[in-house]
């Protein structure tokens, strides 16, 4: 009785297994291999089924994420840079980060807004307060920045209610950092496991980005006579910024396969953006030295390191992305995991 094709294919399919089977035996070789045994299975390729990322790419995108990212960064540290001013007696510099709160605040949140598709969702995450959720946490942290700096600056300019602005100045020196540092922290909260392994650099390489950042605006727009603070507070954040950017790259501090997880960070357009951004960073710093004795120095690298924190910003977005559609930087890692255990 001839067999249907059901049970063709079925015999077909073991006659391959056992082909297969076959190919993965190790064979010995003969006299000229001494007897060594060689292996004729071929290295493994991470792959996904139908050819898809394990993991799905975030879908935060340039330039809204970048920007709201490097505003958040600029207003937190803005923030902070004016109250500062404001209790030394710095009345210009004190104006010049208030006024750059506010527009930066105002702006990152219109970013954010344009990011979600509609405002309304901004308004629905503010409905709970979750502290175990990093989202949650910044939302209220970014809505009571946004209302703080709001008001500082609305005062700083028309002179009205001078008591409560000062009030107001104070809250914004006390979530600016918060601001400028919890993008990072929501970040490494993800599976992408360029963000998450670097959970202990994203914060504060965001942090050294901000205060470079909030000092580069402060030498533009404000004499040079007053603009000191700005200036020793740029060269600490690129100081800050190129330290962990140098130890992300190589892996410094990542705990399962440093070598592989820093790699989205040193090659591509990501490692071409951090690249650049090392080198504006470096220049700028330079010529802020050079700014306490010439405005013009002070406006140019100003200009150069904004340049230089954009750029570190859509260097780590980027990177997220290359690593999430590549499965290998989710297979070795659990892999070590695994063999560790």
């Amino acid at each position: 009785m001839r067999p249907d094709r059901h049970e063709e294919g079925h015999a077909g399919e073991r006659g391959e297994a056992r082909e297969r089977r076959g190919g993965r035996r190790e064979r010995r070789g003969g006299g000229g291999s001494g007897g060594r045994e060689e292996r004729m299975v071929p290295r493994a390729e991470f792959r996904s089924y139908y050819g898809r990322p394990i993991l799905k790419k975030p879908r935060w995108k340039a330039p809204h994420m970048p920007g709201y990212l490097y505003l958040g960064g600029l207003s937190g540290a803005s923030s902070t840079m004016a109250a500062l001013a404001d209790a030394t007696g710095r009345h210009r510099l004190a104006l010049t980060g208030k006024i750059t709160a506010a527009a930066a605040a105002t702006a990152g949140a219109g970013l954010l807004v344009a990011e979600l598709g509609r405002p309304e969702r901004f308004l629905n995450m503010l409905r709970v307060f979750k502290p175990t959720s990093p989202m949650s946490v910044g939302s209220w942290i970014l809505a009571g920045q946004g209302g703080f700096t709001a008001a500082a600056a609305a005062s700083a300019v028309t002179g009205i209610a001078p008591g409560p602005g000062r009030v107001a100045g104070a809250a914004a020196a006390v979530t600016g950092p918060l601001v400028a540092t919890y993008t990072g922290v929501l970040l490494a909260d993800t599976a992408v496991p360029a963000w998450h392994e670097a959970y202990r650099h994203l914060p504060l390489l965001f942090a050294g980005s901000s205060l470079a950042s909030g000092g580069a605006v402060g030498m533009i727009a404000t004499p040079r006579a007053e603009a000191g603070p700005a200036r020793r507070m740029a060269l600490l954040g690129a100081g800050l910024e190129l330290a962990v950017a140098g130890a992300l790259e190589r892996g410094v501090g990542l705990r399962e396969s440093p070598e592989l997880v820093s790699e989205p960070y040193r090659t591509g357009r990501p490692g071409a953006l951090l690249r650049a951004g090392r080198a504006l960073t470096v220049a700028g710093a330079v010529g802020t030295v050079a700014a306490g004795r010439s405005r013009a120095a002070g406006v140019i690298a100003g200009l150069v390191l904004t340049g230089g924190a954009l750029c570190t910003r859509f260097a780590v977005l980027y990177a997220g992305h290359t690593s999430a559609e590549d499965p290998k930087y989710t297979v070795v890692p659990q892999r070590e995991r695994r063999t560790v255990a």
